[in-house]
């Protein structure tokens, strides 16, 4: 019940300009929700939402610009400031770095791909990665040389 409230106050939201938790009650309640104005208060401060400036000159509620895409860029800027070369042997990924850098690298590449990668070992300068396999490999290693301008 809470995921599907909290979808639909962003819906909500997302429609309209609610300048007040009470604006925001009222949507909620007309949509079949039987809320207290402590949940909804609640429910804002677990979306993190924010007050911006509407077109009228108030304030909205909005919700915050996704968290994962801004350290996305700084894990990206830190490949890219790091890393010589990648490569890839069967199901094992060789990353090379500038000395003493490996560890911000591969703590990047685990960012990155943590979903992908099953772990890193990282050394002064070199880093190995293991994934499932030498496609996953392949994949991974266009991936990240692409999004270093490297290809």
């Amino acid at each position: 019940m809470k995921n599907k409230r909290q979808e639909a106050i962003l819906e909500i939201i997302s429609k309209y300009d609610i300048e007040t938790q009470e604006t925001l009650l009222d949507k909620l309640k007309s949509k079949g929700y039987d809320v207290t104005q402590a949940t909804v208060s609640r429910d804002i401060r677990e979306l993190e939402l924010i007050k911006v400036s509407s077109k009228d000159g108030g304030y909205k509620y909005a919700a915050r610009e996704k968290e994962d895409q801004r350290p996305n860029a700084k894990y990206m800027n830190i490949m890219r400031e790091t890393v010589v070369s990648i490569d890839y042997a069967n199901n094992l990924i060789v990353i090379k770095t500038f000395s003493g850098m490996a560890q911000a690298a591969a703590a990047a590449i685990d960012a990155l791909f943590g979903d992908e990668i099953l772990g890193t070992i990282a050394g002064d300068d070199t880093i190995f990665a293991a994934v499932h396999t030498m496609t996953s490999a392949q994949i991974i290693v266009r991936q990240i040389k692409e999004s270093m301008g490297i290809v």
